[in-house]
C-alpha cells in the first residue's frame, strides 16, 4: 500500500459523497482520475484490505428494533466449524470469534440477530440451534436496550497510515 492508497482510505471510511460521480468527487479531493480511483479500490479489495463498499442501514426506524446478540461457549476446536455454519444465515448480520474472560464470561462466539420482534428473532434463533447443534452450548440472549451509536468502522489516519498508536 502507498500513502497515495492510505489517503484514499481515510478518504472512503466515512462513507462516499452522495453524488452521481462519488468517485469523481473523491479524485478531486485528492488529485487524482476519476479510473485511478477505481483501479486503486479494486486492486485493495483483490488483496483483501477491504472487502466490499456498502451502506450502513439505519435498522431502528425500519422497525427491526428487537436486536439480539448471541453469545455462546463452543469448544475451541469448534469454533470455526460452527461459526462458519451459522454465518450462513441471512438473518445473522454479524458472527465472530472473541476470547473468553475467565469463569464469569465463557463465552468465546458471537452472532447478531436483528428483528422486527422478539418472537422472531428466538424462532430464527431455534432454527440456528438446531441447524447447528447449538443445544447443548451454553448461551446468553442479550437483547438490546437502547442504540446510541450505529455507523461504518472508522480506523484513525495513524492506522490507516499504518501505525498503531496503543
Amino acid at each position: 500500500m502507498d500513502p497515495l492508497d492510505r489517503r484514499l482510505l481515510e478518504a472512503i471510511q466515512q462513507g462516499l459523497p452522495l453524488t452521481a460521480r462519488p468517485y469523481a468527487a473523491i479524485a478531486a479531493q485528492l488529485g487524482m482520475r476519476e479510473g485511478e480511483v477505481i483501479e486503486r479500490l479494486e486492486r485493495l479489495r483483490r488483496q483483501g484490505l477491504i472487502k466490499r463498499l456498502g451502506v450502513v442501514v439505519r435498522h431502528r426506524p425500519l422497525g427491526y428494533s428487537a436486536n439480539a446478540m448471541i453469545v455462546l461457549d463452543v469448544p475451541d476446536r469448534l469454533v470455526a466449524q460452527i461459526g462458519g455454519h451459522i454465518s450462513r444465515f441471512s438473518f445473522v448480520s454479524l458472527c465472530y470469534r472473541r476470547p473468553r474472560c475467565g469463569e464469569q464470561w465463557p463465552y468465546n462466539l458471537y452472532c447478531m440477530i436483528h428483528g422486527k420482534s422478539r418472537g422472531r428473532v428466538l424462532q430464527q434463533l431455534e432454527q440456528l440451534s438446531e441447524s447447528c447443534g447449538l443445544g447443548t452450548f451454553p448461551r446468553e440472549v442479550l437483547f438490546s436496550r437502547r442504540c446510541f451509536k450505529q455507523r461504518g468502522a472508522l480506523y484513525r489516519a495513524s492506522l490507516v497510515r499504518g501505525h498503531a498508536d496503543g
